[in-house]
């Protein structure tokens, strides 16, 4: 062997080399230290692939079970923690190709046929968000079912409702918390539609072209669970659409999560008062003797930046980015796996948190009395007797106005005084004025009405059941 061939011969893919790769560029391209994570994805598609070799006769049934028993013996090792990555090997793939050959030989070297890493990666990161999107829509049924247990536990509790955090209408609070729930149940269904979409089989595609030996891509993703199978090589080699919508779907979770967040940190000062955040739950200040800081929810809000961060990141990855594959797209998979895992963990956190809640409704019941939140149904009252809504408005304005000059409620203004700005004001209108009596009457669909607020709760329990 001669030197030029001695030094190139390191590499798998080392034969047209003529130097050996340099230690800093080995310690700059490679992935294995986090894309080691994929190894169950790597050998089960490992597997599906030399079946579909055997059954294609480009390899012995024999060399098939040799490659099927090595694959196993390194699943089991790296399961035990005793595998050795080599960075030098660059990636999963190349880490366990080389431990197959070192364990059967020649088998282990027709295992790459018909395939390239190009397809190889696509694949493994596809079955790995099929199978982390089931984990995270589970993640979200914990959650709702968090809300909806609050729900249940606090209904008929009364509280303001806001706009521009300004006391708006008086809601009921299990109509609050179910609003929780409709966001979630939106995430469920853009992750399960993401799933649907990515759920495509990829292998075959090769390196962009395809391949001329005869393979059988149906057969593969029969194996592998997969529906279909990519339609276009060179559009399978470089889309990363899927892993992009996936991280749109983790952003809005996390959205999610940190107005939820924001709520909890506002609700739990003196300011507002309107919950009480266990102590388990709580830190305290290595200063001030008294604090009892809401850091989770605090946290929760603070890691939306990183999961945004991290689809802006792969967005600017992909853009620009010629057909096919570019070693650019080893940059998908750092954002994905770092949003993945701070979305669990914030929605784990987030259950627990739910059920050590304690919302103090005498309070919320409290801060509905102040803010006039029953003019809108003062106007929708003078609507009843026919007046147009706009003049109803300007009419309820004005009450406003006079309560405002002189420190009262409009519930504080006797019937004679309400008369003065509106002949058609009878003695009805005291029912209007509760706050009760105006959440009662919210009853068109997905109003805060009891009534409507049960059969929402009602319909999300028994959802629940069936799944």
């Amino acid at each position: 062997m001669s030197e030029r061939q001695d030094k190139g011969s390191a590499k798998l893919w080392g034969g047209r080399f003529a130097e050996a790769t340099e230690a800093s560029v080995e310690r700059f391209t490679a992935s294995v230290h986090y894309d080691c994570r994929l190894y169950r994805h790597d050998i089960a598609g490992s597997r599906a692939h030399a079946r579909m070799l055997v059954r294609q006769g480009l390899i012995s049934a024999a060399e098939g079970k040799a490659i099927e028993e090595g694959l196993a013996e390194i699943l089991a090792e790296i399961e035990a923690g005793t595998f050795v990555f080599r960075p030098e090997l660059e990636d999963i793939h190349m880490n366990i190709e080389k431990a197959l050959t070192d364990k059967v030989g020649a088998a282990g070297e027709k295992l790459h046929t018909a395939r390239s890493r190009n397809d190889q990666v696509a694949l493994d990161l596809r079955l790995y968000l099929r199978e982390e999107g089931a984990g995270l829509i589970e993640l979200l049924e914990r959650v709702q079912a968090g809300f909806a247990q609050l729900a249940r536990t606090y209904l008929g509790a009364v509280m303001p409702g806001y706009t521009h955090l300004q006391r708006a209408q008086p809601v009921l609070l299990s109509h609050h918390l179910l609003a929780y729930v409709e966001m979630f149940e939106r995430d469920r269904d853009r992750l399960a539609d993401c799933v649907r979409r990515l759920n495509v089989m990829p292998l075959g595609a090769a390196a962009l072209a395809g391949t001329g030996l005869p393979i059988d891509r149906e057969f593969v993703a029969a194996e592998l669970g997969f529906p279909s199978i990519s339609a276009n090589s060179m559009d399978t080699t470089g889309d990363r659409d899927f892993a992009l919508e996936f991280l749109f779907c983790c952003t809005l979770i996390q959205l999610h999560l940190s107005r939820l967040a924001e709520e909890l940190v506002l609700w739990a000062s003196k300011e507002f008062d309107f919950v009480e955040i266990g102590d388990r739950y709580c830190t305290g200040s290595s200063i001030m003797p008294q604090k009892k800081n809401p850091d989770i929810p605090e946290l929760i809000r603070g890691k939306s930046g990183r999961v945004t961060g991290a689809l802006m990141g792969l967005l600017m990855t992909v853009k620009g980015l010629p057909l096919t594959y570019n070693r650019d797209l080893q940059e998908d998979k750092e954002p994905v796996f770092d949003a993945l895992d701070t979305v669990k963990a914030c929605l784990a956190i987030t259950a627990e948190l739910l059920a050590n809640l304690t919302f103090k409704t005498d309070r919320m019941k409290e801060a509905t009395r102040g803010g006039f939140m029953t003019a809108t149904d003062l106007a929708d009252y003078l609507v009843k007797k026919n007046m147009p809504f706009r003049q109803a408005h300007g009419v309820v304005g004005r009450i406003v106005a006079h309560c405002q000059a002189r420190g009262v409620e409009l519930a504080d203004l006797t019937l004679a005084k309400l008369r003065e700005f509106s002949e058609l004001i009878e003695a009805d209108v005291m029912a209007v004025l509760s706050v009760e009596g105006s959440v009662n009457s919210r009853v068109s669909a997905g109003g805060t009405a009891r009534a409507r607020v049960e059969e929402a709760l009602a319909r999300f329990e028994q959802q629940r059941g069936r799944s």
